[in-house]
């Protein structure tokens, strides 16, 4: 924890600090080595070794004057979160003594065991060598007494064992399509489009004394059992509610933490779950959001562990109220500053931004399964469709305006354009508001929202990578259909507007503007011919569609090898996480559960026996009743405990083939989990609560 004239220090000052940013190369970088640098990030250039070295020097200076001791090549393997191996910057000499030395060859290329990390089948565990590389267009921070260094992560063999590498294949593939559209509308001066993500995280707060009496917070991140509480969200009172003092105390300083590394936190807010909060940032560059992302969450947990508290980044943390998610605002940019989703004042007659909308409303639909893909997880799954999130079925909402102008265009007619008007609060000491012409659709998981599109389907503790791949490479793809043909178009006007004609003819089921929690809504995406995938492994063999798989190697984001390995990895941690939690449920059953039950029905036995040793005449009919009620239950608990312990012993679970282990998760072993749960939950309103061996929910959600 700072002091107190550290924490008054004025945000500008803050921001950045922990960074090596393009201020600080600007102020030690030589000019000429600053330039080539700079040539590198925005244009792509090859980055020479004379140049590393000058940047390596001049880091490793500006680390060790921040008492930085060690650097490391931080980078994203497919398991989702972030990985380490920290180096000193020590370097012996002759005299026995030693010097702290950094070079461009250990700035550029670093060299981590690759055999322990999940590789999908790419990698075998004798297969130990794996390489990171310096992305320098994600700058490098110092946190603790390390230097860190963003890196892309591969194989020996040159596979793709990370996030980033895809990442950033996607954001120059978009690039390339998306500025060949530009040049056919005759914009010669843009030189690069570039996406942009603001990722809107939430997140539960518990106290860290209930945390460790729990072993499935513990192990799993999320309670198996927990009846729920008398109060829960029904009221509404929490979202948006007066932050309390030990929240607001744990927000200001994440703030603090964040500006530091330079990440655009902006707004913070309670949500609508008890416990419950948000975070959101302001847009940046899609790679560097996806590391601040991580770093944001990474954050979260160490300022709460300050605090006393816990942070949970799980989807579905308590059964019964909202979940978590993290919504990925999604937009194109000019390196000239112009949003190329933004309507305009006159969007009926924005020809270019309506070719972008009409590539994006192709992408979603076309490719439906691919977003939802990119957002499966076991988690997620407790949360997509929960009535808190957005269903499992892809949608894309425009609003009333955009739609009423995509439809005049594929029926040829003229669009009776909305005129936007002044929402009037009729208290004269109050202004007049602008009204926008449509209200915003918190039901849809691909929604328009004034000049970005949000994706609201992601987990909370998700990466926002892999949504963002899918994302840039199909609209990529789109956008390359779009510019083969203009780029032959004799009359451009006509050929924008039979392109947006025929993207309205063959993908406007997509567009939905309504209640996307409805069951009408079910039904009429089921009429419409959407695809509904309800769970992980519903969706995950589409991945390798060859629709798919072309579009991948195609656009060169991944090889056919690269994404049966991601397939792989993910469904294997869908079934490695069923199976922790199995096997944590199994023992908080058989170890806490039964034995405290067993012992309140000893102490309520007793009771009788010494209520009926003094009087006959009054029966106990309510410690009777009890007990039997207890004791039924009890045999219950028992049998569905050893009906689980029996699923997981099931000799297809070690089968060679993960699709068929994974069902055999979702079909077998999470309705024996959800059976063994209904019992003890409902045991758990009927025994004593000091006699409860577990923090309840009403503990954990209200305690704070």
């Amino acid at each position: 924890m700072g002091t107190c004239s550290e924490n008054r220090r004025n945000v500008p000052e803050l921001f950045g600090t922990a960074v090596f940013n393009d201020d600080v190369m600007q102020e030690r970088l030589p000019k000429d080595v600053y330039q080539s640098l700079r040539k590198t990030i925005d244009e792509g250039k090859d980055l020479d070794l004379t140049v590393a070295n000058a940047v390596a020097t001049a880091m490793k200076d500006w680390a060790v004057e921040k008492g930085v001791t060690h650097f490391t090549h931080w980078f994203q393997p497919l398991n989702g979160i972030t990985a380490e191996k920290h180096d000193s910057f020590i370097s012996p000499t002759s005299d026995g003594r030693v010097i702290m030395q950094f070079s461009g060859k250990e700035l550029i290329k670093g060299e981590p065991d690759a055999s322990s990390f999940p590789s999908g089948g790419l990698r075998a565990t004798f297969e130990a060598r794996g390489y990171t590389a310096w992305d320098p267009t994600s700058y490098a921070f110092v946190k603790g007494d390390s230097l860190y260094i963003p890196t892309a992560f591969c194989s020996y063999s040159g596979e793709v064992l990370d996030k980033k590498t895809p990442l950033l294949r996607s954001m120059e593939d978009l690039n390339h399509q998306a500025l060949r559209i530009l040049r056919v509308f005759g914009d010669r001066e843009t030189k690069r489009v570039i996406t942009t993500v603001g990722a809107e995280q939430e997140y539960f707060l518990i106290d860290r004394k209930l945390y460790e009496q729990r072993k499935d917070l513990i192990f799993c991140g999320r309670t198996l059992f927990g009846a729920k509480a008398p109060k829960g969200q029904e009221m509404e009172d929490h979202y948006f509610g007066a932050i309390k003092p030990r929240v607001a105390a744990f927000m200001k300083e994440l703030d603090e933490e964040l500006w530091k590394l330079g990440i655009l936190a902006k707004t913070k807010h309670n949500e609508a779950a008890p416990a419950q909060h948000e975070l959101a940032p302001i847009f940046t560059t899609t790679n560097t959001a996806t590391d601040h992302n991580q770093l944001t969450m990474e954050t979260m947990k160490n300022v709460a562990a300050r605090h006393g508290l816990v942070c949970l980044l799980h989807e579905k943390p308590f059964a019964g109220v909202n979940g978590s998610g993290k919504h990925n605002n999604w937009s194109l940019t000019t390196d000239t500053g112009k949003n190329l989703l933004d309507p305009g004042k006159s969007p009926s007659e924005n020809f270019q931004f309506l070719l972008f909308l009409a590539a994006v409303v192709k992408a979603v639909d076309e490719y439906q399964d691919l977003l939802r893909i990119s957002v499966a997880s076991a988690g997620n799954d407790h949360r997509l469709g929960g009535g808190e999130a957005p269903p499992d079925i892809i949608s894309v909402f425009l609003g009333d305006e955009l739609t009423g102008i995509l439809e005049a265009i594929e029926k040829g007619t003229v669009y009776d354009r909305i005129e936007h008007q002044k929402l009037m609060t009729g208290v004269h000491v109050l202004p007049d508001l602008p009204k926008d012409t449509t209200d915003r659709n918190r039901t849809s998981p691909f929604a328009f929202t004034g000049n970005k599109f949000e994706f609201r389907m992601l987990g909370s503790a998700i990466s926002i990578a892999c949504p963002n791949i899918m994302l840039n490479t199909t609209v990529a793809e789109e956008l390359r259909q779009f510019a083969d043909s203009l780029e032959e178009a004799k009359d451009l006007p006509a050929a924008v507007l039979e392109l947006i004609r025929g993207v309205m003819r063959e993908h406007k089921r997509i567009i939905f503007n309504g209640d996307g929690y409805s069951e009408e809504w079910i039904k009429e995406a089921q009429r419409r011919g959407l695809l509904n995938l309800p769970t992980t492994v519903d969706a995950l063999p589409r991945y390798l569609d060859q629709k798919n798989i072309s579009l991948f190697t195609s656009h060169h984001i991944y090889t056919e090898a690269e994404m049966e390995a991601r397939y792989e990895t993910i469904l294997e941690e869908y079934s490695k996480t069923l199976h922790i939690e199995a096997l944590t449920m199994i023992e908080m059953a058989r170890r806490d559960i039964i034995p405290a039950v067993s012992h309140y029905l000893l102490k309520l036995t007793e009771s009788v026996l010494s209520r009926q040793k003094l009087s006959s005449r009054f029966p106990c009919k309510a410690e009777n009743a009890l007990i039997e009620k207890l004791s039924t239950l009890l045999d219950t608990v028992y049998e569905r405990q050893e009906a689980l312990e029996t699923a997981l012993k099931d000799p297809i679970i070690h089968s060679v083939n993960i699709l068929t282990v994974s069902t055999y998760y979702k079909d077998k072993v999470i309705p024996a989990m959800e059976a063994l749960r209904a019992a003890v939950d409902e045991m758990e309103t009927l025994v004593a609560s000091k006699d409860w061996p577990y923090p309840t929910y009403a503990d954990l959600m209200f305690r704070i």
